[in-house]
């Protein structure tokens, strides 16, 4: 990590809702899921979260350094359908090492959609993927 990566910084990220990212295409191999309202699915809701604070940390990650999610707590507020707008705000609000904190909230210009705290740990891919190379080898 740079050292410019610190405790303060927002991300804005803004993003139209497809059909495609509503219930019934979350997980379309389940029957209960396909029969749901297309709504923006929490499942979607937290992948954009996470992808907030990936674009937040960017620029401030060394060449081959990267993050994975490592904790999410949220809450999924209001539905939003189909073509409406959502804009996550991400704020970086504690560095611990290599482990880094979220605040996040999610506007759909109605309702507050969603808020919570979601954690990251850097890591340098390629020892990561040498891991998952490691364990995949085992099966």
């Amino acid at each position: 990590m740079k050292d410019s990566l610190q405790t303060g910084l927002d991300y804005r990220l803004e993003f139209v809702v497809p059909a495609t990212k509503t219930v019934p295409h979350l997980y379309p191999e389940s029957e209960i899921f396909r029969g749901m309202p297309e709504v923006f699915a929490t499942g979607f809701m937290v992948g954009l979260f996470e992808w907030a604070c990936v674009e937040l940390m960017r620029p401030h990650l060394d060449d081959g350094e990267g993050s994975l999610g490592v904790h999410v707590d949220v809450s999924h507020e209001a539905a939003t359908p189909p073509g409406m707008t959502i804009t996550v705000t991400a704020s970086l609000i504690e560095i611990d090492g290599r482990k880094l904190t979220f605040e996040i909230i999610a506007d759909d210009g109605v309702d507050t959609i969603g808020r919570g705290r979601h954690q990251r740990m850097t890591v340098d891919w390629e020892r990561f993927n040498a891991k998952v190379a490691e364990k995949a080898a085992r099966i």
